[in-house]
């Protein structure tokens, strides 16, 4: 049987000629997908099923050439996608794209080795650790997460993972101390506008629901934590025999955009010996601004800060830093060392070899490093504060026009480039009305296809959450989304004589 042709490619998987040739095609349909993505719907009306009606039930037997694929890319799924670079996507937090992130991801992926020990592949993990390094440094990080300081960092591909990794070393700490018995007595605090990430990594660890503290939050703190509330909580669960574990600070929380005094927590967690996390998942890429820096002031008293380049920092997904002030605390949780992965050279043996292995919850990894490392060599930490600040000025032009319309209020303060914002109540008492007069105007402004939001409830308030930070957001687009909001704002109902309306 002749073994050429389509159906035997596979056989010859990575000819470099037909890997140049199948690669340049797949780039000119992504050139031509970015060319065009504003005049897509940004949210398709898309019934469930309407994909799989168009798939067959089983795999192809013969393979098929590229074309032919690329084509049913564009004619089944991209109608059905929701398309997150879109530059009137401005729903849940901004999910970067950029020309030097695809670069460092076709490297990455191109490679396509497997990190997870120095010597499975010594370049990658020393760029890892060089890379979260310069991030550090970007971010303001005190020396202590360093590398250069005695700490560390690692790439993980989320926040999730960091979040439970770090619950890991704190609860391993905690357990050296108490016994394994005394799992039962660990607990968890977190403000009520933490990311449920933590309450899923917080059972995922052992430690009982019943366990978890989500500590109420204000509008006269911001809606941020104060070291009084966790105090009060701490004492508490102190004089119920309890053992405080791990304290979530956030610097930028997902609903509101609220700040934690990263500071007085820090100091609160030390005296009762509480590791304390700093997730500045979305923030975090604000930090490299030094009008920002202000917000992880105390940094130097947690025991590790994460945030996620994937959303802000035009580094395709997935990628998140995640530094440590004790690398030995964490690795001593998440460390094996299986005999099939012994290093037998003598240069991997020696003190201070980093195993990226040991700082994370699976074996396998990606060569993340590459992307990031690309990204940061492409732009600069210049042209990255010039980025961040653009949205950031597209925001307050946003909250702006909402403060001089009587018909809108803003709800929290505008800190980043996060806008939470709502119709009024007409009359005082007809909250449930305005509720639904604003789930109204989300479902129009999303339904029309020309922008894409989501909401947050806070003080059983309904609430439309604006983020902007597309890599191809143009402050034409956070106009047009203004006038869109305006539009549907009368269709549901809004008084127009209620309103002020920005020159």
């Amino acid at each position: 049987m002749a073994t050429g042709g389509v159906p035997f490619d596979a056989l010859s998987s990575l000819d470099p000629e037909t890997f140049a040739g199948e690669s340049r095609a797949v780039i000119n349909f992504l050139a031509d997908y970015y060319r065009d993505v504003e005049t897509y719907q940004v949210q398709p009306q898309a019934l469930p099923g309407c994909l799989r009606a168009l798939l067959p039930d089983a795999p192809p037997e013969n393979g098929e050439p590229m074309d032919v694929i690329l084509e049913e890319v564009r004619t089944h799924i991209v109608p059905a996608l929701t398309h997150w670079q879109s530059p009137k996507f401005f729903g849940y937090f901004p999910m970067n794209a950029s020309t030097a992130g695809f670069a460092g991801e076709m490297l990455s992926t191109g490679l396509n080795i497997v990190p997870f020990m120095r010597v499975a592949s010594p370049a990658a993990t020393e760029l890892e650790s060089a890379v979260v390094d310069w991030m550090g440094k970007l971010v303001g990080l005190p020396d202590r997460f360093l590398f250069s300081g005695g700490g560390g960092g690692v790439l993980h591909g989320s926040t999730c993972e960091a979040v439970v990794c770090t619950l890991a070393a704190a609860r391993d700490r905690a357990l050296s101390r108490l016994g394994h018995e005394g799992i039962l007595r660990l607990v968890v605090y977190a403000s009520d506008q933490s990311h449920c990430t933590f309450q899923k990594g917080a059972r995922i660890v052992g430690i009982p629901r019943s366990n978890f503290r989500i500590i109420p939050t204000t509008a006269a703190s911001g809606y941020g934590l104060t070291a009084a509330s966790v105090r009060d909580a701490v004492e508490a669960d102190v004089a119920s025999g309890l053992v405080p574990l791990y304290l979530c600070a956030t610097v930028g929380t997902t609903g509101l955009g609220a700040v934690d005094p990263v500071r007085d927590l820090g100091e609160l967690a030390q005296r009762h010996g509480i590791w304390l996390h700093v997730d500045a998942a979305y923030a975090g890429s604000a930090l490299i601004c030094p009008e920002f820096q202000h917000h992880i002031d105390g940094a130097e008293l947690a025991d590790s800060v994460s945030m996620n380049p994937h959303k802000w920092f035009l580094t395709n997904m997935d990628c998140c830093c995640l530094w440590v002030a004790s690398p030995a605390a964490l690795t001593s949780a998440l460390s094996t060392n299986p005999e099939y992965l012994s290093n037998v050279t003598e240069e991997s043996a020696g003190a201070g070899v980093v195993d990226y292995k040991d700082w994370q919850i699976a074996l396998s990894r990606p060569f993340r490093a590459m992307k990031l490392w690309v990204v940061l060599r492409r732009y600069g930490g210049a042209g990255m504060r010039a980025y961040v600040r653009r949205h950031v000025e597209m925001a307050r032009w946003f909250e702006q026009a909402l403060e001089a319309d009587g018909r809108f209020e803003v709800v929290a303060p505008t800190r980043f480039s996060l806008v939470t914002f709502r119709l009024r109540p007409r009359h005082e008492g007809d909250g449930d009305a305005v509720d639904g007069l604003n789930r109204r105007l989300l479902v129009a402004v999303n339904a029309s296809g020309r922008a894409f939001m989501t909401h947050f409830v806070v003080d059983g308030k309904f609430v439309i959450r604006m983020a902007v930070g597309g890599a191809m957001t143009e402050m034409r687009h956070v106009h047009d989304t203004w006038e869109l909001v305006r539009e549907k704002a009368e269709e549901v109902g809004a008084l127009q004589n209620e309103r002020n309306v920005l020159k």
